[in-house]
């Protein structure tokens, strides 16, 4: 890693709160009475009732949404054995993973203790606050012995990740590999190179899915494991093969299957060649695989390839799996995570693969249609669709097996709960960045002599987002990334002001000139006003030279739109331009206009502004459900706020029919659906969780959005200019760099699709 993505990653964990993690009461807590309630004396109560009946402690505490995550940091990610204060940052961040991807609360525990006895000890006395247990990075032997001890003891789910994560992750990826080359499990040569716990628990896993334990070889760091090796634990031992072969290379001839759980580089093309017809290959170290991507596509065109890496295709990702299997496992209160319960996620992650992908996840990676073979035969981390698929699948494997101590009699039902647990598109902007990635556009910042920019404008070129075009003082834009060592080395950096560039803005200048002349420009102060950045950046978008711009950090939002407004213009079927805020909370985005442009639209332009917005949300692939804003329900108040709302809805309802849109409506009303439903039936909305809300007024929505941000601990993302020919979109003043590097993103996916 270099010095700036080390320093990026240490700011990210020590700014604001240190660390990644908090604790929030999820009762009113604002009164005395709230406190006597969550406390004493009302606390005892629940005590009392937990003392009677133990399994009372799932229905007034948080245990069964509670999930510890333990280690002694013995073998953390690539970094060893580090220690568990060093591991803490790694626990901290699957606990925001579970959070993310399941909604299960986390605490975790890092554990100062190498002996297996008082490791198992420790975590046996803690385990009443949890309803499940992750054990994370612990070193090989000692982990199987950890987790067989404290399953056989302990009544609920348990899994050590590195070694079921893994496992189940590839048996999914294997059953479909070889589906796609037309092979039986039973038939197929195994090598695995690598005999850490993920090694061991695949391969176990394998034997359970049909693959035979005599067409199994393994390879750890010495070489092929054998009857005739003395060095063996009893894990290495199972696997040991009565064989004569001895090197990694030797094991690769006539082989249908390669599992890499090693270290980057030791296979070479020579060794693939030598596997047979179809090869399947996981080269799953991680950052560089057993062999590079490009070699391994190169040596054989007829290869099934995964790695762990998410710039290609197959990621095996073990975030695939662990969030869902304890999401199904805590909410059937089940004793253990067994073996019909990994089996159970192993054939639904299968079998998604194979389910045709919904548009979202196509959108995200840029793909007209990711469709099940060589390319995918692995869901994609962002498919919304998992929770509502494996954690199911595991539930529904808890109560047939008998280890769930409570039911779920309607999975479609359960499935709906999740769905609606989850936040409806709350990985938008995951989604977003990673369609960004497939196809980065070239952005122009027209305010590249500011640190914030620079430093954005870095993000994106390293994470591959867009391609940045600095406009700038390249002396002053020099010192700022000197002083803060920001590289941007191969960053194109354009002086609008120097005489490098004259001819550049006469050739813009004569172009604003033709489209302004009747404007009271002269060709004389066409040329001039191309020395404002603001003007050139927009210039350069207008001709091809750039396919968005970013700017308004540092000046007012008229000044800014302005040149966008004089040089870019509108689409020509657009009326006015509006102003869109995205609103990301936990339950979903929620879409805000208009907030930036138009002071006091008339209904005829709320409707136009709300066409607008419509079409930009359905651009993300969400449907957009609409509620036009009041004071007033339904005509409750005649006042002439209350009116235009009402009259725009009408507007809209004539001419897009198909349109899911009602007003006007108070907000409460528009977001409290069971409201909605008891007092307005009749509303279109009724059923549908609005997401798009229009204001009546500038004012009306710039406030809303800010309280949102700050009271509401919301993040918005924005004001996107809806309705331009070209993407140009104004930074609020002050953005953070955060800010900045998602309207970046949004530009680069709105100009992906000006460009179709």
């Amino acid at each position: 890693m270099d010095e700036y993505r080390k320093k990026e990653a240490l700011d990210y964990h020590a700014n604001g709160k240190p660390g990644k993690i908090e604790v929030i009461s999820t009762k009113p807590t604002s009164t005395q009475r709230d406190l006597s309630l969550a406390y004493s004396p009302g606390v005892a109560e629940p005590c009392l009732e937990i003392e009677k009946n133990p399994e009372d402690v799932y229905k007034y505490t948080a245990k069964g949404n509670l999930v510890a995550v333990i280690s002694n940091g013995t073998a953390v990610l690539g970094l060893g054995n580090i220690g568990p204060a060093a591991s803490k940052p790694v626990m901290e961040g699957k606990g925001v993973l579970f959070k993310i991807f399941a909604d299960i609360d986390v605490f975790d525990i890092e554990v100062d203790a190498n002996d297996i006895d008082l490791f198992v000890n420790t975590v046996k006395a803690i385990s009443p606050t949890f309803g499940g247990i992750n054990l994370e990075d612990i070193k090989a032997p000692e982990c199987f012995e950890i987790e067989r001890r404290l399953k056989e003891d302990l009544k609920i789910p348990i899994m050590h990740d590195d070694q079921h994560g893994t496992a189940i992750i590839t048996g999914s990826a294997l059953l479909n590999a070889l589906e796609i080359a037309n092979k039986k499990i039973g038939d197929v040569k195994v090598v695995f190179n690598g005999a850490g716990a993920s090694a061991i628990s695949c391969a176990k896993l394998y034997l359970q899915l049909g693959v035979k334990k005599e067409n199994l070889i393994m390879c750890d760091s010495t070489g092929v494991i054998s009857t005739s090796r003395v060095d063996l634990d009893v894990q290495k031992q199972f696997f040991a093969r009565d064989v004569s072969i001895t090197t990694l290379t030797e094991a690769f001839v006539g082989a249908d299957v390669f599992v890499g759980l090693s270290k980057g580089n030791i296979v070479n093309a020579g060794m693939l060649q030598s596997m047979s017809a179809n090869p399947i290959v996981f080269a799953l170290a991680n950052p560089d695989p057993e062999i590079a991507y490009a070699d391994a596509i190169a040596a054989r065109e007829d290869i099934l390839l995964a790695t762990g890496r998410s710039d290609y295709p197959n990621q095996v990702n073990n975030v695939l799996g662990f969030p869902f299997i304890f999401r199904g496992a805590l909410d059937v209160q089940a004793t253990c995570i067994n073996e019909e319960m990994k089996l159970a996620a192993v054939y639904a992650i299968a079998n998604l693969a194979k389910q045709a992908v919904p548009e979202m996840v196509n959108m995200a990676y840029n793909k007209a249609n990711l469709i099940f073979g060589r390319d995918y035969f692995i869901p994609k981390p962002v498919d919304p669709r998992l929770i509502t698929e494996v954690a199911p699948a595991v539930a529904k494997a808890a109560i047939d097996s008998g280890v769930a101590r409570k039911k779920i009699d309607n999975l479609d039902a359960y499935r709906a709960e999740l769905s609606k647990r989850m936040g409806l598109d709350n990985s938008l902007m995951e989604r977003i960045t990673t369609r960004a990635k497939t196809n980065p556009k070239r952005i122009v910042f027209a305010e590249a002599d500011n640190y914030k920019i620079l430093k954005a404008a870095q993000i994106v070129k390293n994470d591959g987002i867009a391609i940045p075009i600095l406009l700038g003082n390249k002396e002053k834009i020099g010192k700022i990334c000197n002083q803060y060592a920001i590289k941007l080395d191969d960053v194109e950096i354009i002086d609008p002001r120097s005489e490098e560039h004259e001819e550049h803005r006469k050739k813009f200048g004569e172009v604003f000139y033709k489209l302004r002349q009747r404007r009271g420009f002269t060709i004389y102060e066409a040329g001039q006003i191309m020395r404002e950045r603001n003007y050139f950046g927009s210039m350069m978008v207008r001709v091809g030279e750039a396919d968005a711009l970013i700017s308004g950090l540092t000046r007012k939002y008229p000044d800014t739109v302005r040149p966008a407004l004089q040089v870019i213009g509108k689409r020509d079927n657009v009326k006015r331009v509006a102003g869109l805020y995205i609103i990301m909370t936990k339950s979903g985005p929620y879409f805000f206009a208009d907030t930036t442009v138009n002071v006091n639209p008339s209904a005829e332009e709320l409707a136009d502004i709300t066409e607008l917005v419509a079409e930009a949300v359905q651009n993300l692939n969400i449907t957009p459900k609409i509620a036009l804003l009041s004071y007033a329900n339904f005509g409750s108040s005649e006042g002439p706020e209350s009116i235009k709302m009402r009259d725009a809805v009408k507007i809209l309802h004539e001419r897009n029919p198909n349109l899911i849109v009602d007003g006007e409506l108070q907000a409460n009303f528009a977001l409290n659906n069971e409201m909605l439903k008891e007092q307005f039936p009749f509303s279109p909305l009724v059923g549908n969780r609005v997401n798009t809300l229009i204001f009546p007024n500038l004012a009306a929505g710039n406030i809303a959005y800010k309280m949102m941000q700050e009271i509401g601990e919301s993040e918005a993302i924005g004001p996107l200019l809806l309705g331009m020919k070209n993407p140009v979109h104004i930074l609020q003043l002050g953005s953070s760099v955060r800010e900045i590097v998602n309207m970046v993103t949004l530009a680069v996916v709105d100009a992906q699709v000006s460009s179709k």
